[in-house]
């Protein structure tokens, strides 16, 4: 009895003491969540969550619960340098400057203010990510585990989903941008598959990889998260298992 209470004790102090991420913020984020994969479901449909930063809000649900440093740091690899485009160029266009044009639709009158205030995630997400990596460390196999995930989506939205379409609604279209940059009509410059190997190449080169080295370099290392905290085991099963540290305490009774 003694052994079991008195581990049992520690292994709850440990739980509570590994929790890196306050219970507020994981509420606050899954209740967003909980609004806006029903909402972009009804309005958009599943095929809008094949977009890189839907399937980082996804993912970072998951991370955020799980405490999960990899998921975090795939998150971060994949959007952060693209979203912090986003939140520039919505702050250029609130300033009256629009730089690259992706955030004009913030400000259209005739879209659901509903549904652009959803989409302010754009803006604050990479900040998000750049706190819970902090909190829960750099995992280094971000770059492969994401590059992989994005050419799985980069194929599955060039040769399964909807190309540019003009008018087309609330309905994704070109998705990740595989045809162009614009929704309505692809780009001319090369043949589509020679643009569909850039994107493949060029974002593990020159968007995922820096941010990958600058995540590596700055922040902490990832540790292990709590769920994978082995606790302490009473009686003898703790002596099997901790074997040098059942002994010492053993001597510290003793004495």
């Amino acid at each position: 009895m003694f052994w079991s209470d008195r581990f049992q004790s520690n292994a709850t102090g440990q739980r509570r003491r590994a929790s890196r991420v306050k219970i507020s913020l994981k509420l606050a984020y899954t209740a967003y969540m909980a609004v806006l994969i029903p909402v972009y479901w009804h309005y958009y449909g599943p095929t809008n969550f094949l977009y890189f930063c839907d399937v980082a809000l996804i993912l970072t649900l998951i991370a955020i619960w799980r405490e999960d440093a990899l998921l975090v740091s795939m998150c971060s690899v994949g959007i952060m340098l693209p979203q912090m485009f986003w939140v520039a160029d919505f702050l250029g266009r609130a300033a009256g400057h629009s730089l690259t044009g992706m955030t004009d639709y913030m400000f259209d009158a005739t879209h659901s203010l509903f549904l652009r205030l959803l989409s302010l995630f754009h803006g604050w997400l990479p900040f998000l990510l750049i706190y819970l990596v902090w909190k829960f460390g750099y995992d280094r196999r971000a770059l492969g585990c994401w590059t992989g995930l994005a050419w799985v989506l980069l194929l599955i939205c060039f040769f399964m989903m909807p190309p540019p379409t003009p008018d087309a609604g609330l309905t994704p279209v070109n998705i990740n941008y595989v045809w162009g940059m614009s929704d309505s009509a692809a780009q001319p410059w090369v043949p589509p598959y020679v643009w569909l190997a850039g994107l493949l190449i060029g974002l593990p080169v020159l968007v995922y990889a820096p941010t990958h080295f600058a995540l590596a370099r700055i922040m902490p290392v990832a540790h292990p998260a709590p769920s994978s905290t082995r606790a302490p085991m009473p009686g003898n099963t703790y002596h099997k298992e901790y074997p040098q540290r059942a002994r010492n305490l053993d001597r510290q009774l003793e004495s």
